[in-house]
């Protein structure tokens, strides 16, 4: 079932450019990856307002502010939102994001999801869902550095490149394991690997944009600082948004 939107949220649609392109950035869709909300929050503050005129954003900082607020990953019901971004979803943080989106569908050209890969996420989190599902746990590696994910049903590798290129001077790439893979994802380049995002009900698959992007960045590093964290998921939205305005359809 579809709610209206509430008021300030409708002015703020309405208020969108027409004949302009929507980029949207999210974070905090996993509430404990700290950075995403906080980068999102810098990015908003410090550098939006050079790219007006040329694309509309919609920066929704944190999808989960009770998972932020606990730094949990999960929302209260136990439900991860990153994995309920379908119809009907089990999160409500999920449903009110696709709700919000919902109306500008077919405008969007850009979306940025921004997360981290933590070391709680092998401490904690997965043993958690894996005795929440009565499955056993299977260990495993949490890459040193950021990276980011591809959409492979619409892979745009030139553009997952720009991102990884501006982060690189910001902070460091995850290299691939013994494997060649990031964890468990064959790495296609360099810092970049891929999901099919509709199908695992992840955020970044929720705008039917032609650039797509989620970003992780590594905090538990010891060759990172929480300001570089958050200085990484800006450049990685600068350089997303760099990209894609230089591009013909743009």
């Amino acid at each position: 079932m579809t709610r209206p939107l509430p008021n300030k949220l409708r002015r703020h649609l309405q208020r969108l450019q027409a004949g302009l392109p929507v980029a949207l950035v999210t974070g905090g869709v996993h509430g404990y990856e700290t950075s995403g909300v906080q980068g999102a929050l810098l990015f908003a503050r410090e550098h939006a307002a050079a790219y007006a005129g040329r694309i509309n954003l919609l920066v929704v900082p944190c999808v989960s502010p009770w998972g932020y607020e606990r730094i949990h990953r999960w929302n209260p019901d136990a439900v991860d939102p990153n994995r309920s971004f379908r119809q009907p979803s089990p999160a409500r943080e999920s449903a009110a994001l696709m709700e919000l989106v919902a109306p500008l569908r077919g405008r969007f050209l850009l979306h940025v999801d921004l997360h981290e890969t933590t070391d709680s996420d092998e401490s904690e989190f997965r043993p958690a869902l894996a005795a929440r599902d009565g499955k056993p746990f299977e260990p495993g590696h949490i890459p040193d550095g950021f990276y980011v994910v591809d959409d492979s049903a619409n892979p745009q590798p030139q553009f997952q490149q720009a991102v990884i290129g501006a982060v690189a001077k910001v902070t460091h790439i995850a290299p691939a394991d013994a494997d060649g893979r990031i964890i468990g994802s064959p790495v296609l380049a360099p810092g970049v690997i891929a999901y099919p995002l509709v199908e695992l009900g992840l955020c970044a698959g929720i705008t039917g944009a032609p650039y797509v992007t989620t970003t992780e960045v590594y905090p538990d590093s010891p060759r990172a600082t929480p300001e570089q964290c958050n200085a990484a998921q800006v450049a990685a939205i600068r350089g997303a948004l760099d990209y894609v305005l230089a591009q013909p359809q743009a």
